[in-house]
Formats: C-alpha cells, structure tokens, sequence
C-alpha cells in the first residue's frame, strides 16, 4: 500500500516498502611499506633502549656483588643500624638514609614553588623580548658545577641563614622538625654554631641547584599548552591567572610531576655540595635547623679513600641502597606521569 502525500499528486513508499540499503563492508586495514630508513631508525631506538636497560641492570648488578660481603655479614639490620664502623662489623644506613630523604625533602619542597613560579613567569607572564634572556639564565645555573654551589653555600649562604633558623626554631619550636637542642625560645645569648651545618642550609643549597632542572622541564610543558583554549578563556572574560588556572597549570600536571621527581632524583644523589655543608654525624637526626646531618652520597665519598676491603664493600651496599631508593623515585615520577597526561583535561 502507498501513503498519499498531502497537497501533491505523489505517492512515496511506505516504509516497510523502502529498499533495503546494502551493508558497507567493513574498513579495508592498510600496511605501510616501512622503508629502508625507517627499519634503520626502528633498530636504531630498540637497541638503545636495550643498552640503557641493560647498562642500567650491569650497575645494579655491580652494587649488588660488591655489596654481598657487608649485606651477608649484618643482614636487616643493616637498614636499622645508625652507626658506621664497618671495621667492627656496627655499621648500618639508617643515619646517613634519614639525613638524605630530608635533604631531598628540604630542597623539593623550597625549589618546586620556584620552579612553578619561573616557569610560568616564563611562559605566560615576561614580554617576549625578556624571555629569551631568562631561559638563557635558567640554562645557565643549571650548567654550573655543584662544588661551586656548595662553597658559595658554604661562606656566603649559611651565615645569612642563620638568622632564619633561629626565628623558625623560636616560633615553630614546638614542632619537633624544628626543634634545636640546647636552646630556648628567644634567648639572645644562643650560640649561632647550633644552626650551621644543618640539614635546613644543605636543603637550600640543592633546591638552588635542581631548581633549574625543574624549571626547564615545567617550561616547556607550559609553553605548548593549547593556544586556542589560551584564547577561549580570555574571550570568557578570564583574567591572565584565572587563564592559568584553568588552562596551562591542568593542561602541565604531567609536566609539573615529571620535574619534581626529575629533581628529587637529583637531590636524593648530590655529593659535593652537601658534602661541603653538611656536619657528618652518625646519629638520626630529625631536626633540619640544628648542626650535624648526613648523606649517602656524602658517606661514600668521605670514607672512600681510607676504607678497608670489607669497609668497600659497605660502602658499596651503601650505594646499593641508593641507587634502588632512585629507581623506585623514578618508576614512581613514570607511573604518575603516565596516568596525568599533560592536556588530558582542562577546565577552559
């Protein structure tokens, strides 16, 4: 049967009359033909990636042999024991551990504002002729040597910190983080010794230092946010922060991550420049504004010289212990990163 159409003198089909409209076939999957070049350069990246993997498995495994002797000789304890005599079978890093997570933790904590800060001055806030001149900077305290930070630290930084120390020791005393022994809330007569050589100028000095590596990276990240969503948040009437806000800042989380962990990596392995600080101590110290702290790294390097066979195998358990806490702070940074892709989301 057909259905009139109204005001004309034509007929359509009904519907259960209509032809039924052959099924396309499915989507042809095509192969390109990968060229000579392009198997040069697939090869090329696989087999720098097996070396890096395997270079990197070859140190562990080097750590790990040296290190036999001492680990077999204390066990667990090992990372319970705080003191280091490794001639008389006492020695452990839990000491020399404490001292180099607070470090670390000092330094992240005062260079990832910085870092943040630069990036983003960098990037969305500098006229462009100042840019240019900044990165050039950045670039530049990256490059320098850290046994130049740690003596400037060491006869410029720390006497001009001192005075902090004593306020954040007399106002958050009753935080044990910042607890002096030996002192009183505002006694005027306390020695400045107490505040040098501590965790919280060594913690400085390495924020100074990785707080460039951390910008760079965040920087970068930054400057590819989305032009068009930069645009649409100020045609909504968003100011130049509300912009940031809720374009660039969402848009660089990978980025933000990857830089902290990027440094944190760089703070837990700092030599010199603690090492110069820093007042060996072989006790755990809580208190990042009093004298005396340790290091891994600073461990290794002050004892390397006049340690005995057994002496160098604890040290290379030492570093055994470091090198694993790295690539846990790494896989970590990848992980996190991998889930907080950068321009995932944004809330333009």
């Amino acid at each position: 049967m057909v259905s009139a159409v109204e005001g004309s003198g034509r007929t359509e089909p009904s519907r259960s009359e209509r032809p039924e409209k052959p099924e396309s076939p499915p989507p042809r999957r095509t192969f390109a033909a990968r060229g000579l070049g392009d198997r040069i350069f697939r090869y090329l990246l696989t087999a720098t990636g097996v070396t890096v993997l395997t270079i990197m498995a070859a140190v562990g495994l080097f750590l790990l042999l040296r290190a036999g002797q001492a680990l077999r000789a204390r066990g667990f304890a090992f990372l319970t024991t705080a003191e280091w005599q490794p001639d008389v079978h006492r020695f452990g890093i839990a000491a020399v551990l404490t001292g180099t997570l607070l470090i670390a933790a000092v330094a992240v904590t005062i260079s990832v504002p910085l870092a943040v800060g630069t990036a983003l001055f960098i990037s969305d806030v500098a006229p462009r002729p100042l840019r240019r001149t900044l990165v050039t900077m950045v670039d530049l305290m990256a490059a320098v040597p850290s046994v130049v930070y740690g003596l400037w630290g060491l006869f410029f930084l720390q006497q001009h910190v001192i005075g902090l120390s004593r306020w954040l020791s007399d106002w958050f005393g009753w935080i044990p983080l910042f607890t002096v022994d030996g002192t009183q809330p505002g006694e005027p007569l306390a020695s400045e010794s107490v505040y040098t050589a501590s965790t919280f100028v060594a913690g400085i000095v390495v924020a100074l230092m990785v707080a460039p590596i951390q910008c760079s990276v965040m920087r970068e990240v930054f400057a590819q946010a989305p032009a068009g969503e930069r645009e649409g948040a100020y045609a909504l009437g968003a100011t130049r922060w509300g912009m940031i806000r809720a374009v660039v800042l969402p848009y660089g989380k990978g980025g933000i991550i990857g830089g902290t962990m990027l440094g944190l990596g760089r703070a837990l392995g700092e030599t010199i420049a603690v090492y110069l600080i820093i007042s060996p101590v072989f006790v755990i110290q809580p208190h990042i504004l009093q004298t005396g702290s340790n290091s891994v790294s600073s461990l290794i390097a002050l004892h390397y010289g006049d340690a005995s066979a057994f002496g160098m195998s604890a040290l290379m358990a030492a570093g055994l212990a470091l090198f694993l806490l790295t690539l846990a702070v790494n896989f970590t940074a990848s992980s996190i990163v991998a889930r907080s892709r950068s321009g995932a989301q944004s809330e333009a």
